[in-house]
């Protein structure tokens, strides 16, 4: 048992490390934290979604966004596509495939920005929200593990994590989502702490 919960936390380290060893990834975290807050300053929001593990995610993000971080802030607003009620409809009425595209196009407006959360980057719901979302000149951001799939191709605001399972590229998006938040309440409350310059 000891053996396991070494493998599992050393091969937890190892997929950190090697997505912070990129100083790309670190760039493009403050790049989406920005996108993020200047969507707010323009009195936008954020439309979250994603499949299982990922949907808890976004829901996490959401709640943290609209409720508190680190400080006590202005409510930010993001919605989760997590209720049950519409998913079961529009699975049923038009389809699985569907039940993210339908929330976007109900709550979307044009530059809301639109996350995407999938652990293989082809998940066809994922897919069609996002490509909603375009379609209504949304700004869309795309976290994707693996090779980062269809949506890895595709997609310009991308964040891909290169492990080989979903548990292991949920924690470093869980991880990521709440260095977004924290980032996002620096840039719009509190002072801007000094950053290392990763160029």
């Amino acid at each position: 048992m000891q053996d396991t919960i070494l493998n599992a936390l050393t091969d937890a380290q190892r997929y950190l490390d090697l997505f912070t060893r990129d100083a790309q990834n670190i760039r493009k975290i403050a790049e989406i934290a920005k996108t993020i807050a200047e969507c707010y300053r323009n009195r936008g929001k954020v439309i979250i979604f994603g499949n299982g593990g990922s949907m808890c995610d976004a829901m996490h993000f959401a709640e943290e966004l609209t409720g508190r971080f680190h400080q006590d802030r202005e409510a930010l607003p993001a919605i989760a596509i997590s209720d049950p009620s519409h998913i079961t409809c529009v699975a049923n009425d038009f389809g699985f495939d569907q039940v993210f595209a339908r929330g976007v196009q109900a709550y979307a407006i044009p530059g809301d920005v639109v996350i995407g959360i999938s652990t293989s980057g082809n998940s066809p719901n994922v897919i069609n929200a996002i490509h909603q979302a375009q379609s209504m000149n949304c700004t869309t951001i795309a976290l994707l593990g693996g090779d980062g799939g269809k949506l890895g191709k595709t997609m310009e605001n991308k964040i891909i994590i290169p492990a080989e399972t979903s548990d292991r590229v949920q924690e470093i998006h869980t991880l990521i989502l709440h260095v977004l938040v924290q980032l996002v309440e620096q840039e719009l409350f509190f002072p801007k702490v000094t950053e290392p310059n990763y160029a």
